[in-house]
């Protein structure tokens, strides 16, 4: 007999209960991002200020408007993300099979921060997300304990400028 396949490491996390997706609704700035992700580590001091805007749809998707600048110019990046198995939990559909991500919100004080985490393949990250730009240290601590709580660590750890957001683009810099 194979032995059971590896958990993965986003089983492990809990999604926050108790949620309504509509309290999600909304304007979110990226605070912090903790990922292994090589792009990221290349580019760290590159990092553009972003924005997330969420969407209810049927009381249970959710569309996400993400705004950045690259080159100087603003994108929007719009997806989808699909109700999982549970609450709290999403799947974000890319063109190929092997390109799905999983979402779960980690917590939530829908008022000041969200963590989300996702994870494609066997690779993790997680994202903090504030209703400012700026978000208390208790907040960046819990972020914190989150990454580490993973296996992620503080040199994986990124936090995104405070200034130089984008509200908009127009239509020839918009992903679907």
């Amino acid at each position: 007999r194979r032995p059971p396949p590896p958990q993965s490491p986003l089983e492990k996390v809990a999604a926050q209960e108790g949620l309504s997706l509509h309290q999600l609704s909304g304007k979110w700035f990226l605070v912090g991002m903790a990922s292994r992700c090589s792009y990221l580590a290349e580019h760290s001091h590159q990092l553009e200020a972003t924005t997330m805007t969420v969407t209810v749809l049927d009381g249970q998707s959710l569309a996400i408007s993400t705004f950045r600048k690259l080159d100087r110019m603003c994108w929007e990046i719009r997806q989808h993300y699909l109700p999982a198995q549970a609450p709290g939990r999403f799947l974000l559909k890319g063109h190929r099979k092997s390109s799905k991500v999983d979402v779960v919100v980690g917590e939530a004080n829908p008022s000041s921060f969200i963590i989300l985490y996702y994870q494609k393949g066997r690779s993790i990250s997680v994202k903090l997300y504030g209703r400012t730009s700026l978000v208390s240290d208790a907040v960046v601590d819990k972020f914190e304990q989150r990454v580490r709580a993973v296996g992620l660590s503080e040199d994986v750890t990124y936090y995104f400028p405070t200034y130089g957001f984008c509200d908009s683009a127009d239509e020839f810099h918009i992903l679907d």
